[in-house]
């Protein structure tokens, strides 16, 4: 099983970033995928979380970010719009054969790709 995320990249602030994460090796579709992400200096964070249709959000990133998902291509989604400073982080995707609903909780995602690195600058 492979999760393999893409899309990070250097964007102004205000600006937007769409992620992908490309699941390979098994489907995810009965199960939970989320976004997390790690600052430097920082701990791992929770961002969204995607589970039949139902979606959750960190606080930090309500109204801005948008998780979805493509069953048909196995491919996780983040858009990102209103990026701030803040948002820099290496995010990563992360697919549970655990839970089918959608927590904000790591220990439940057994499954993580390599990361992607998103800078945003002021």
């Amino acid at each position: 099983v492979q999760l393999q995320a893409s899309g990070g990249g250097l964007v102004q602030a205000g600006g937007s970033l769409r992620l992908s994460c490309a699941a390979s090796g098994r489907t995810f579709s009965r199960y939970a995928m989320a976004w997390f992400r790690q600052a430097p200096g920082k701990e791992r964070e929770f961002v969204a979380a995607w589970s039949g249709g139902s979606t959750s959000y960190a606080d930090s990133v309500k109204g801005r970010f948008t998780i979805s998902r493509d069953n048909a291509k196995n491919t996780l989604y983040l858009q990102m719009r209103s990026l701030k400073p803040e948002d820099t982080a290496i995010y990563y995707c992360a697919a549970s054969t655990v839970i089918a609903s959608t927590s904000n909780l790591q220990t439940f995602y057994n499954y993580w790709g390599q990361g992607t690195q998103v800078t945003v600058s002021s």
